[in-house]
């Protein structure tokens, strides 16, 4: 255990003892949770390997819970090559012939308050390293070819809370228990609209939060990395908290507000406007397994944001597959959701070009639909400034635009969700410029809009300027100083990134320019309720009674 000068922690050693506490509350072990979470994280930091973590702590496990189904993998083939009760235990489930060790392994597997802000930030003069772009972790052996995550734009994000709205909304969530959480800080005494904190679960690629499960609720799905828990496994002994460096998790304490039948009826009735596989469950609370991983925990179970697995696995019908709740009531387009292995997905191509994600969000109202165009055109000529001064909807900074984003992107039109769609919009918009006979890639046009030198009496065309094109973008839009992740030192590998201002070691949170008590969030039984910064607050107001600190 840490001392009291020092924390595990990165949250700090306020977290720590308020961690502490609340475990004190609960039946099982305070100091085995603690001491577990703490070696978790030193696992994730390569300070301690699996299976010695795994060893280490299985008959402390044993005896407090009567049951150890934590080993990894990695854990079982380490322990293998050792003696020990912990590898004859993982020995004795292939003698006994009914289960292969992988089928053990995939069947396991399956199975606030901000205090020290600051813990999430920069050293002191920030961080001089290039951007990270690639936020998954991609294992030399995997099948797994789907990781979900986030590219957030902190700087496009205008604290409106729409996102923690739609997400309690969508997830029947009891006040103050806010999966998607959206923090204004001070950064050294500097307040500014564009230091602001989104936080999400990061579903980490390497998840602490995973590791001290005794009963493994807390698990990471096979097929798309997301880390769920099954409601029905979960035990409550709240030792996930404890783990995860990021403090996303919440603890049911009394019943829901929302029943789980006004759940189903909701599911029911939302899916009749959706094509339906009848092989996927469409309750909005089992997976595709047919686990209880989705919507509000019951009570005595643990919960945190799920980046809505019922909607990857095609519950809400195919049109919400990569998509999540946040995203989409986002008005800024600060979020970005999407497979994280592919390099042509929303949340990687915004990633890589902040100016054209931004710069395609703008202008997507502007562009005219070919329908409109055709007509504007009609009778027209077919130059430039002939389909410029024909056109009521298209302009020439619209279009010099429209085609820098073409210039800079590779694969145009041919990405995931949102962006595909915007991108969509501007190649049916070509198609019928084209139709009508302007070529987008002639001299005079990309001379015309500033995107390529016009050559010499004895030089070729060289076509357009890619580095022009992405001036525009950027004078249009902007881009952010810096690309990060929370913690990376920490070895979770979050799978979100960032964009825009890291909080700095002394940032302090303060008032955002929206209250969580001014915004109201509709729910499946149809009341609206206020928001709530804090479920602490929530709680006490219920008088509970001194319950501790629940995230």
């Amino acid at each position: 255990m840490s001392t009291e000068d020092e924390s595990f922690h990165p949250l700090g050693q306020e977290w720590e003892n308020e961690l502490e506490t609340m475990l004190d509350d609960t039946e099982y072990d305070s100091d085995l949770g603690m001491q577990m979470a703490e070696d978790a994280m030193r696992v994730t930091k390569g300070e301690l390997s699996e299976a010695d973590f795994h060893e280490k702590y299985h008959d402390d496990v044993m005896e407090e819970f009567g049951v150890d189904d934590r080993p990894t993998e990695e854990a079982y083939e380490e322990a293998q090559k050792n003696a020990g009760g912990f590898a004859e235990m993982l020995k004795s489930v292939d003698s006994d012939g009914e289960e292969s060790r992988r089928g053990m392994m995939k069947k396991m597997g399956a199975g606030a308050a901000f205090v020290g802000l600051g813990a999430f930030g920069a050293s002191e003069g920030g961080s001089e390293s290039e951007p990270n772009v690639a936020a998954a972790q991609e294992g030399d052996d995997t099948e797994q070819d789907v990781q979900w995550g986030m590219a957030i734009d902190l700087e496009r994000c205008d604290g409106c809370l729409s996102c923690v709205e739609a997400c309690a909304e969508e997830n029947n969530l009891d006040r103050g228990v806010n999966w998607m959480y959206v923090l204004d800080y001070e950064d050294n005494g500097v307040d500014t609209s564009r230091n602001r904190l989104v936080r999400p679960c990061q579903h980490c690629t390497d998840a602490p939060c995973e590791k001290v499960c005794p009963t493994t609720a807390r698990h990471t799905r096979d097929n798309d990395g997301l880390v769920l828990t099954d409601y029905d496994v979960c035990i409550g002994c709240r030792y996930c908290q404890v783990a995860c460096p990021y403090g996303v998790n919440y603890f049911q304490w009394d019943e829901p507000d929302i029943t789980t039948e006004d759940i189903e009826a909701q599911a029911q009735e939302e899916m009749g406007d959706h094509d339906h596989d009848s092989d996927v469950p469409h309750d909005h609370m089992s997976d595709e397994r047919g686990r209880w991983v989705d919507s509000r925990a019951p009570r005595g179970v643990m919960s945190k944001c799920t980046m809505c697995p019922t909607r990857q696995d095609g519950g809400m019908g195919e049109d919400a597959v990569g998509t999540t709740a946040c995203e989409d009531a986002c008005p800024p387009d600060a979020i970005q959701f999407g497979n994280m292995f592919d390099d042509n997905s929303d949340p990687q191509t915004y990633a890589d070009n902040p100016a054209r994600g931004r710069a395609l969000s703008d202008i997507d109202m502007s562009v005219p639909s070919a329908d409109a165009l055709e007509d504007d055109l009609d009778g027209a000529d077919d130059d430039l400034e002939s389909v410029l001064e024909a056109s009521e909807d298209l302009d020439e900074e619209t279009l010099r635009i429209m085609k820098a984003i073409e210039i800079v992107s590779e694969d145009f039109g041919e990405g995931d969700a949102s962006h595909t769609e915007y991108e969509q919009n501007i190649v049916d918009a070509f198609d019928a410029l084209e139709a009508h006979g302007l070529d987008l890639d002639s001299e005079e046009v990309l001379v015309g809009l500033d995107l390529a030198d016009e050559p010499d009496e004895d030089e070729e065309f060289d076509g357009p300027d890619e580095s022009a094109a992405q001036t525009v973008l950027v004078n249009e839009a902007g881009e952010p100083d810096s690309n990060f992740q929370l913690l990376e030192d920490m070895g979770t590998n979050p799978n979100i990134i960032y964009l825009g201002n890291e909080p700095g070691p002394q940032a302090e949170q303060v008032e955002g320019p929206v209250a969580y008590e001014d915004v109201e969030a509709d729910l499946a039984d149809g009341s609206s309720v206020p928001l709530a910064d804090n479920r602490k607050d929530v709680l006490d107001e219920m008088t509970v009674g001194d319950a501790g600190v629940s995230l």
